[in-house]
């Protein structure tokens, strides 16, 4: 049975199991829509920017492991979806971006609404493909979903002229592709795998430095058994928060510039850091110089180019981290005499690890005049579900959800960590809305992000996706304001936001409702008031205006140099 290419495209998506899409119409994806009219296998959601929409399609992807879709039209449509593909290949996110092109005898010929959309994305996709005939829809497709899943997971985006779109063609699916350039590493080598094992049982201040990838890579079950069984403390990047129990004695907590003092400690006193799924980001490591200096570091990802890239390895293992830590399970078990050696021999470190947590905390000083944003959090965390789905944007409130949010399973914290993009927290949180309609999502804000995407509320609305939104104002674009009174003695340019919003007048004319709070008494009643509400919410506290997140490692300072006071 023939049918055209538009067509063809939908059931490629069928195929792949897709059963929500994020975009936004126009000209050149007209013949897209037009089939998707009657397609009812398929959940449309119509964002209102294109950028929020691919965000979405990265929620979504988060939250459920799947692969995100998103489609957008040319020209300003699909230049609008780049700061979201860059989003996810910074934070490894599998998505497929399908963006219409003018017919492909007017490329290049500067026609209405043309941009070439591969080359301007090119530094930020896994992989990128223009299709030039309807016969090869089908096996782009299967490529690209392939492509964006396995491996280092990341955005592709597939280009789809007008012309071709209705061109007729055969439908036939392959069940399954060969791309000889792309072949990635799943299984660890065992013999790498043995070494690293007979390293660490011979360690004796190890620390297990945990990253996305273990979320990514649904390997939150191994690591948290291996963990466990060898007594190793463990300390995450933000990206990896929920990879490991928060709430578990051997949990240090997040590392890094706004990390605990224990975790940054317990690196810079370790003797073996076993990295698994993390990029020993510049936010993790400080000062390169004098990073860990006493430590051997055994490294391992399933992306050989992330290995020995930023410091120096002593053991790299390329594979998947699921494998890996399996393989890790299973040498450990046919070890127990000196496993059991192992862990007696910790002790004195785990004495020291508690010293630091007992010296440092992370905290807060309470008030009971100003609402302080960290109380916020805390309440949020004690009354919401135990399965919430929450999800930040960028700025002061992100670091203190880090910090006082104890997340315990993965992929309940949606995040913007490598690109660090404003406005993603709404979108995103209406991806996974859309995925889980039962579950509890929470989007955690400030004022300067919530603004960048708040058009979104509309959707929420439309769509009957309640989300709960928090926005904790204090009139300051926050993050920025920090380093301006730290480091640039208080001349805060441009970053002070001094008018007045009404959050809950803005709610009601979205057909959404809006709680407000000013006085830490009212922070437990507004939170209980938004999460009863069926519907999605604003929930807005005026927050101390000039609280600092803290701990802090200053730029170029090495990771035990924190300013640990106000």
């Amino acid at each position: 049975m023939k049918m055209n290419g538009a067509r063809i495209m939908l059931e490629c998506l069928k195929k792949e199991g897709v059963d929500t899409v994020f975009g936004y119409p126009g000209g050149t994806v007209i013949n897209i829509y037009d089939e998707l009219f009657s397609f009812k296998e398929i959940r449309h959601i119509l964002p209102r920017h294109e950028q929020a929409g691919t965000h979405a399609a990265d929620g979504y992807a988060r939250a459920t492991g799947k692969v995100g879709v998103a489609i957008a039209t040319s020209g300003p449509g699909a230049t609008n979806t780049v700061t979201a593909i860059a989003t996810a290949y910074m934070d490894s996110i599998p998505m497929v971006i399908v963006t219409g092109q003018v017919p492909t005898a007017l490329i290049g010929n500067d026609a209405f609404q043309e941009v070439d959309i591969i080359g301007i994305t090119r530094p930020c996709t896994k992989h990128s493909f223009l299709i030039r005939d309807v016969k090869d829809i089908a096996t782009i497709m299967k490529k690209a979903f392939y492509i964006a899943r396995t491996g280092r997971p990341g955005p592709v985006l597939v280009d789809f002229p007008k012309d071709i779109q209705v061109a007729m063609g055969e439908f036939s699916y392959p069940d399954s592709v060969e791309i000889r350039s792309y072949k990635p590493t799943v299984e660890g080598h065992p013999r790498q795998v043995e070494k690293a094992c007979k390293m660490i049982l011979e360690a004796r201040r190890p620390v297990l430095y945990v990253g996305g990838g273990v979320v990514l890579g649904d390997a939150s079950e191994q690591l948290t058994v291996l963990a466990r069984k060898l007594g190793v403390p463990v300390t995450t990047t933000l990206m990896g928060l929920g990879s490991f129990p928060g709430d578990d004695p051997l949990s240090l907590g997040m590392l890094g510039m706004h990390g605990a003092y224990c975790a940054n400690m317990a690196m810079t006193h370790s003797d073996l850091i076993i990295a698994v799924g993390s990029r020993f980001d510049d936010r993790v490591t400080g000062k390169l110089a004098t990073f860990a200096p006493h430590a051997k570091i055994i490294h391992v990802d399933v992306d050989p180019t992330s290995i020995k890239k930023n410091v120096r390895v002593d053991l790299p293992i390329v594979g998947d981290v699921k494998d890996v830590l399996a393989q890790m399970i299973k040498f450990t078990e046919k070890m127990m005499d000196k496993t059991a050696e192992f862990v007696a021999a910790m002790e004195p470190w785990h004495q020291e690890i508690s010293a630091w947590k007992d010296k440092h905390p992370i905290s807060y000083k309470s008030s009971t005049t100003t609402i302080k944003p960290q109380f916020v959090i805390q309440k949020l965390r004690e009354l919401c579900d135990e399965n919430a789905i929450i999800s930040t944007d960028v700025g002061q409130h992100q670091m203190w959800t880090a910090q006082f949010f104890k997340f315990n399973s993965p992929r309940t914290l949606l995040t913007s960590g490598g690109l660090g993009t404003m406005g993603y927290g709404l979108p995103a949180a209406m991806g996974a809305q859309a995925a889980f309609p039962g579950r509890q999502v929470i989007t955690i804000c400030g004022d300067g992000g919530v603004q960048m995407n708040i058009q979104e509320m509309a959707t929420l609305v439309q769509n009957r996706l309640p989300v709960k939104i928090v926005i904790l104002n204090n009139n300051f674009l926050g993050m920025v304001r920090q380093w301006q009174e730290l480091f640039f003695d208080k001349r805060y340019s441009q970053t002070c936001m001094e008018l007045p919003i009404d959050y809950i007048k803005l709610a009601d004319a979205y057909g959404a409702k809006g709680f407000l709070a000013t006085k830490p008494d009212e922070v437990e009643k507004v939170i209980k008031q938004g999460f009863a509400e069926k519907g999605p919410v604003i929930m807005e506290f005026k927050i101390a205006r000039e609280e600092k997140v803290l701990p802090m490692v200053p730029a170029g300072a090495s990771l035990n140099e924190m300013v640990l006071n106000a």
